[in-house]
């Protein structure tokens, strides 16, 4: 009954939206106003793609039950860790090695610390870290310290836990069934904070995520890793590492070949290539690149193309060196064989000499500069991967965080993944806004950086539903900029008096007001009466995050700029309210409480209408609630000694 009344509502929110954004777009907008008028409606529009994403999410909300445990199934446990506290990284160990289903429990430690492999030792837990290989070569973060331990570790399953997510022993054996399906890759659990008052003054929880949304992708098979409290398949990773190396190897012959022929056509311009023989080798090296991409294109093996093309242009450069050589010497014996002194030992400038010198400083000396540039771009043609640790890298390295891009490569591939929402770990969530804001930001910087590079409505072998559920999440952290308009448009009225809408008529309330109500009505009959509130506030709120993750991720993604990637802290942050973290939304609602007082003050001097007045001023109100989150946030001190005895207990028991 429940999902009959999440379809109906999905239906009727996409009507009534539709009904809404179509009158916005051609009968509401106040032209003359323009330059507000059009950004306000395409937030909207934005934002009712936002809820229609949504509302396709949880059409299909799917409840799993798993089957028999294979018994002959072989576990690894990987506990990742950089610099957190020993204890905790113990703590979570320990646990995990009394998890009841056999298994090998491995610390994978990328800080390298003596203190953690002794402590391993001393428990008798697997300790790894990054070998010798990894020096002076890209590390790709948690990404690569998994891809350095699935080289040295042979476990059929493989567990990923942070070092902050303490299991239940009956992780394994409650989900373990579901791989008797030998389609599925990913086992994907829900992640739950034991350190989050009821109030979750930073909305660390996340219900709806962990709940009718991911449900609701599992549904159109298209749950996603999310990094920790998740088994993978070991066969689909190591498949995935080598697709994505074939991959890899391809993208660069078939640049290094485009970028070819413009060298090529560089060298014939070339002094140099007016020598017959240059101008023939550069044929001949022409005629090499257009047979290694027909090569290319029919599926030849990649190895040999690489080597006859590196042969042909060997083979040039041989002919232009021995060419220099023998011209060379022929200059020397020339030079040699004249009388250059007379008798007293005076250097004789002699008619022949001046025109030996001058042949030989008009001469081109190098006619292999004309294949110098070709050269440098076969060196980038490589096969072994040179440049990184090691050439197979099962999980994506495309983005600071590795998990949605990797499941999502999987899914292409036509595996098939499973949301079980079951609460099988316990972890810590941040205590202070700061560390909260560094979390969020690295989680949109790595979304919107898998969207840049491998947009999932572009990729091929998923199904369109499933690519609409990847670019869904993707798209929901573009809201920041829209908040921005949200936040602009009551203030221009309540100030300046200007609508964004022709005027606020009857028409505007039988459509906007029945849209909003069904939709409210959706979140809260999707969510089976768990809080949504919170997480709504947040996805306004946090608007500079949102829009500085898009910004930096596209410098990124586009001109290469670092995104100076940090480990999110485990343990609160010292000092005070830091009320600086929030100066654009402190500014922002300085400006809404200025708009209240102006807006009244021009409502009771007749220049601001009385409805029109009235909308925004609720507008505004609601603003205003929804910033007062970040209040709450900044001034929020942690977990009270009461509390953290509960979550100690917790802790203990897992």
């Amino acid at each position: 009954m429940n999902q009959f009344m999440v379809r109906v509502l999905v239906v009727l929110t996409v009507i009534l939206g539709v009904n809404y954004i179509a009158w916005r777009w051609l009968e509401s907008l106040n032209w003359a106003a323009w330059w507000i008028a059009v950004p306000l409606v395409v937030a909207e529009t934005y934002s009712l793609i936002d809820v229609s994403l949504f509302g396709l999410t949880v059409w299909r909300i799917r409840k799993r039950s798993p089957g028999p445990v294979p018994t002959d199934a072989t576990v690894d446990v990987f506990i990742t860790t950089y610099n957190e506290p020993a204890e905790m990284v113990l703590a979570t160990a320990l646990a995990a090695k009394a998890i009841t289903h056999p298994h090998s429990t491995w610390i994978l430690d990328d800080g390298a610390r003596s203190q953690i492999r002794d402590l391993a030792h001393e428990h008798g837990i697997g300790y790894l870290t990054r070998s010798s290989e990894w020096e002076n070569r890209p590390r790709h973060a948690k990404a690569g310290n998994l891809n350095n331990a699935l080289m040295v570790t042979q476990g059929e399953f493989l567990l990923i836990l942070d070092a902050d997510q303490v299991p239940e022993p009956q992780i394994l054996t409650n989900t373990l069934g579901y791989f008797s399906d030998r389609r599925v890759s990913l086992i994907q659990t829900p992640q739950y904070f034991i350190n989050v008052p009821e109030s979750d003054p930073l909305g660390s929880q996340a219900p709806l995520f962990y709940g009718p949304i991911q449900q609701g992708k599992d549904g159109w098979n298209a749950a996603f890793f999310c990094g920790s409290n998740a088994l993978l398949r070991r066969e689909a990773l190591m498949q995935l590492g080598l697709v994505g190396y074939v991959r890899e190897v391809e993208r660069g012959i078939r640049k290094a070949l485009k970028a070819s022929r413009k060298a090529i056509r560089k060298a014939r311009h070339s002094t140099e290539a007016k020598d017959p023989l240059v101008a023939g080798l550069l044929d001949q090296v022409q005629a090499a690149m257009d047979t290694a991409r027909s090569e290319l294109k029919a599926g030849a093996s990649l190895s040999d193309i690489t080597y006859r093309v590196r042969g042909s242009v060997n083979d040039a450069v041989q002919s232009l060196v021995e060419s220099d050589f023998s011209a060379l010497q022929a200059d020397l014996a020339e030079i040699s064989a004249m009388n250059l002194t007379d008798a007293e030992g005076f250097t004789v400038p002699e008619p022949e000499l001046d025109d030996a010198i001058g042949r030989m400083s008009h001469r081109d000396w190098s006619p292999l500069g004309a294949l110098e540039s070709v050269q440098a771009v076969l060196d980038a043609i490589s096969v072994e991967r040179d440049t990184e640790a090691q050439p197979i890298m099962p999980l994506a390295t495309i983005s600071v965080t590795e998990d949605m891009a990797t499941s999502m490569r999987m899914h292409a591939m036509g595996w098939r993944s499973v949301y079980h929402h079951e609460i099988l770990a316990y972890g810590l969530a941040p205590e202070d806004l700061n560390t909260m804001l560094t979390q969020r930001l690295r989680w949109a910087q790595g979304t919107v950086q898998v969207m840049l590079r491998e947009n999932p409505l572009l990729q091929k072998g998923m199904r369109l539903s499933q690519r609409l559920m990847y670019f869904a999440t993707m798209w929901s952290y573009l809201a920041g900029f829209a908040a921005v308009i949200y936040f602009a448009a009551p203030i221009i009225y309540l100030t300046l008096g200007i609508l964004p809408v022709q005027s606020i008529s009857t028409d505007f309330f039988v459509r906007f007001i029945p849209f909003m109500v069904v939709n409210q009505l959706l979140f809260t009959v999707a969510g089976r009466g768990i809080s949504t509130w919170r997480g709504q506030q947040y996805s306004l709120a946090l608007f500079p995050t949102w829009i500085t993750a898009c910004t930096t991720a596209a410098r990124n993604v586009w001109f290469g700029r670092p995104l100076n990637f940090a480990v999110t802290p485990k343990e609160r942050q010292t000092g005070g309210p830091s009320w600086s973290l929030i100066r654009p939304q402190l500014i922002v609602m300085g400006l809404l409480l200025f708009a209240l007082v102006v807006g009244s003050l021009r409502l009771i001097a007749g220049l601001n209408e009385p409805i029109g007045t009235a909308v925004n001023v609720a507008w505004v109100s609601f603003d205003l609630v929804i910033l007062s989150v970040l209040i709450t946030a900044v001034r929020y001190k942690g977990f009270t000694p009461q509390e953290r005895t509960g979550t100690d207990a917790v802790q203990h028991r897992a």
